[in-house]
């Protein structure tokens, strides 16, 4: 592999010279840039592997540079340098496609890293290879998991926070582990942690650490989750359980990209992708004042949605197949062409089935059916598939009043939808509800 180049563009000749130094020690090459233009010419003249570009710069801005290498040179990374505390340019450099970003003054050691990190990009091209491979792929050949998958390797190729969304169950951990998987920060560690599985009052020193004495029961000193993902990912799941003291940490190790364990004098800098996850809304969470609105701009730069499973009823019944060959050899060792296959009125039963609990849910259920089929065919009985509400006659003599009102409410006083519902004509609907003296 040739040596490495990067095309470093800014108007500071010191900044220039700096990164160059830089970038030499490390044993990279550097070419330069002082505008937009002179950019343009040395990529012309040059094939760099990594782009530095300041976002101001005489004839233009970083962030049209990038728009440009985006176009042109989409499997360039490119960093921005930002001035110190404009996270605003930052966040919005990488919406735009920058890999990550360093502020000036620069950090050496965070400049490093980005570097490192860019560089173990080169020659990949974004596809999960098997070494990235889990347990659990994300199957589906549905149109909508077809592009969540092309939408992972584009995020992996970037150090982005990320912020995914969906149901419980539908695979947020999974998307997050394959991010981190196909990224160049692969052979670093994912750390998942659930924020709403921590007591409050001891989040803060798992997440940042402490030091000896700093509390009582504080005995020794201990290493925060950041820092045990240093190199790698760390994954917050659930991040609204996080309660707002830790919040304010949070966003200051999001922008200053270092962290101060509790009791300590000083910031200690911390290396990580930031991915985070939760299945309520966090806008709502924001307007209701239980979640910090300048951090939930911080970490919701990419959004990534997990459908819900009865939004792809076409990829039940491979996810039911794969699924129940992990099963069978997980739990009995068996071969997988020996595996009790579904019957099809069981495949029905199970893409009929709205499946509240997603992907999750559908595991529960085969492992109980394997457990309990006798034979070579999981039947619908073998499933025992929890019962769903259909419409029906009521018993006008046993219906209640307050099922009458639940329904009538949930359909949003639309009497056609509500009578339906509860088996009803429209006008008997309105005759009932008469009696009953209950009115919109």
């Amino acid at each position: 592999m040739h040596k490495p180049l990067a095309l470093v563009v800014d108007d500071e000749a010191d900044i220039l010279d700096l990164i160059r130094i830089t970038l030499g020690r490390m044993g990279v090459a550097a070419v330069t840039a002082l505008t937009v233009a002179e950019a343009k010419r040395q990529l012309e003249r040059h094939r760099p592997d990594l782009c530095l570009t300041d976002l101001s710069l005489p004839d233009g801005s970083g962030l049209d540079l990038l728009h440009y290498l985006n176009a042109h040179y989409p499997e360039l990374p490119v960093a921005m340098i930002t001035a110190h505390g404009n996270m605003e340019s930052a966040v919005a450099a990488m919406k735009a496609g920058a890999f990550d970003f360093v502020a000036k003054p620069v950090d050496l050691a965070a400049l490093r890293n980005l570097v490192e990190s860019a560089l173990r990009l080169r020659g990949r091209t974004g596809a999960l290879d098997e070494q990235g491979a889990t347990d659990m792929p994300l199957l589906g050949d549905s149109t909508v998991m077809e592009q969540i998958r092309v939408l992972i390797a584009k995020l992996a190729r970037t150090q982005a926070p990320v912020f995914i969304t969906g149901e419980s169950g539908t695979g947020k951990e999974l998307a997050a582990r394959l991010i981190h998987a196909q990224g160049p920060r692969r052979d670093g560690p994912f750390v998942p942690v659930n924020c709403g599985a921590i007591p409050h009052d001891l989040v803060e020193s798992e997440l940042f650490g402490h030091k000896k004495g700093s509390f009582t029961g504080a005995l020794a000193d201990k290493e925060g989750l950041f820092q045990a993902a240093a190199g790698g990912t760390l994954f917050l799941d659930e991040l609204a359980d996080l309660p707002l003291p830790a919040q304010v940490k949070l966003l200051r190790a999001i922008q200053e990209k270092s962290v101060r364990p509790i009791g300590a004098a000083r910031e200690v800098p911390v290396d990580v992708r930031l991915i985070s996850a939760s299945h309520r809304d966090l806008s709502q969470e924001v307007e209701r004042g239980r979640f910090r609105r300048d951090l939930f701009y911080r970490i919701d730069v990419i959004e990534l949605r997990m459908p819900a499973l009865r939004e792809r009823p076409e990829d039940i019944q491979p996810l039911a197949v794969h699924i129940l060959q992990q099963l069978a050899q997980t739990a009995g060792g068996i071969d997988p062409a020996a595996c009790p296959t579904l019957s099809e009125a069981a495949i029905a039963a199970l893409v009929r089935y709205p499946f509240p609990g997603n992907v999750r849910e559908l595991e529960n259920i085969l492992e109980r059916a394997l457990a309990l089929c006798e034979g070579a065919c999981i039947e619908v009985a073998d499933l025992y598939l929890p019962a769903v509400e259909r419409a029906r006659t009521p018993d006008p003599g046993t219906a209640s009043t307050e099922r009458r009102e639940t329904t009538v409410d949930r359909a949003r006083w639309n009497q056609t939808v509500a009578a339906r519902a509860l088996g009803m004509t429209p006008l008997a609907l309105r005759q009932r509800l008469a009696r009953l003296g209950i009115e919109q």
